[in-house]
């Protein structure tokens, strides 16, 4: 396979796997057919069955995807020591996937509050993994004393939650906020407000 066509299969399957982001949000699993993404991805319905060849699939590797990208977010947990570096990095990091792939989050909260149908193997084999490192992370920094005793999956879910709450419920915080968007400035209140509180929290000034 050539470079050229190499990047076009990235494209489109990065593309594919947007469009289904949005779809299967929106409409949920069951009311969702791959035309209906193939339409929103601007392609061929052709062309989704060519690099996924079931809706399930399709929806299989688009919750992949999303853990592969909230792995990411939490690399600051690898590459960092400092809590307050870490926990300032990765509140911002989600803070910014809410408001860029608000779509993302909701599909993920839907599959797991319908009790995760399709995906149950995944988390066990994906998720857990990840929460595991961080939390390890977070006990260490409770041995050595640099931040109050808690217990650390509890802070994980806290952030998780506080973070994620700006795309999950998009809806209510615009209307709440007078039917408007969160303005730059107002986003990056929120990304402080958060971080002080958890930070403080642990015994930790921001």
């Amino acid at each position: 396979m050539t470079n050229q066509k190499i990047e076009t299969r990235r494209k489109n399957v990065e593309k594919i796997l947007l469009a289904a982001e949005v779809v299967f949000a929106e409409k949920g699993y069951a009311g969702t057919s791959m035309a209906d993404i193939a339409r929103h991805a601007g392609l061929p319905r052709s062309n989704l069955h060519y690099y996924f060849t079931t809706k399930e699939e399709l929806y299989r590797e688009a919750l992949v995807n999303l853990l592969g990208l909230w792995e990411k977010e939490g690399a600051c947990f690898h590459y960092f020591d400092d809590p307050r570096v870490v926990l300032t990095s990765y509140i911002r990091e989600k803070m910014t996937h809410s408001r860029n792939r608000p779509h993302g989050s909701r599909l993920w909260a839907n599959e797991i509050m319908h009790g995760a149908p399709l995906f149950r193997d995944m988390l066990d084999e994906n998720l857990a993994a990840g929460a595991k490192t961080k939390e390890a992370k977070i006990r260490q920094w409770v041995e050595e004393k640099r931040i109050l005793p808690l217990e650390p999956s509890a802070l994980l879910y806290m952030i998780w939650a506080s973070t994620q709450h700006y795309a999950d419920f998009e809806p209510q915080v615009t209307a709440l906020n007078d039917n408007r968007p969160l303005s730059d400035e107002q986003f990056e209140q929120a990304v402080q407000t958060i971080t002080a509180v958890v930070l403080r929290g642990i015994g930790l000034e921001p």
